[in-house]
C-alpha cells in the first residue's frame, strides 16, 4: 500500500508546495546618487563606482574605471620624471583607444574636476579610428556643460556614450 501513496504523496506536494511562497520581500530603495560637494578622493570614488554599478546595461566583459583627483595638474610629491597624474591617465586612455576596446566592455570616466576630465577624453580619442569603440560604452559622469564635446569624441570613436550628470 505504501506504494500507492509514495507518488501521490510526491504528486500533492507538487501541486501544494508552490502555493507555500515565503511573503515577497519589499523593492529595496536605493539613495539618489548625489555627487560629493568636496574633494575627497574617497567620497568621490564611492559614488563614482555607485553610478557606475547603475550604468553597466549592455555591459558583457569589463569595465575600466578612470579617475582624477582635484589638483591632478600638480606633480605628485616625490615624482622623479615630473608626469602628473593626468599625464599619466592621459597616456593610459590614449593607448587603450589607440588599441580599440573589444565589444561590450565599458570605459567610465569620472572627476571631482569635471572640465579636467572632459579635456583629457578630448585628448585621448583625438584622431581615434572610427571603429575604434565599436560595440564597447563610455560613461561619462561630470557637468552637463562638458557632456557635447565629450559625446563628440566617444562618438568619432564608434562607441556608445552614456551620460550621467554629477549633482
Amino acid at each position: 500500500m505504501n506504494r500507492v501513496f509514495a507518488p501521490l504523496a510526491i504528486l500533492l506536494a507538487l501541486i501544494v508546495l508552490p502555493g507555500c511562497k515565503k511573503a515577497e520581500e519589499p523593492a529595496k530603495v536605493e539613495a539618489p546618487l548625489v555627487a560629493p560637494t568636496g574633494n575627497d578622493d574617497a567620497a568621490w570614488k564611492e559614488y563614482l563606482g555607485r553610478v557606475v554599478n547603475a550604468n553597466q546595461a549592455g555591459v558583457t566583459d569589463r569595465i575600466f574605471p578612470y579617475y582624477l583627483p582635484n589638483n591632478s595638474s600638480e606633480p605628485a610629491e616625490g615624482d622623479q620624471d615630473g608626469k602628473t597624474q593626468y599625464d599619466r591617465q592621459l597616456e593610459n586612455v590614449t593607448t587603450v583607444v589607440q588599441r580599440t576596446v573589444l565589444p561590450g566592455n565599458m570605459l567610465a570616466f569620472g572627476s571631482p574636476d569635471s572640465t579636467k576630465m572632459a579635456d583629457l577624453i578630448v585628448a585621448a580619442f583625438a584622431n581615434p579610428d572610427p571603429n575604434a569603440l565599436k560595440g564597447s560604452q563610455v560613461l561619462f559622469i561630470g557637468k552637463a556643460a562638458d557632456q557635447a564635446r565629450v559625446q563628440a569624441a566617444v562618438e568619432a570613436a564608434g562607441g556608445k556614450f552614456v551620460f550621467v550628470e554629477a549633482k
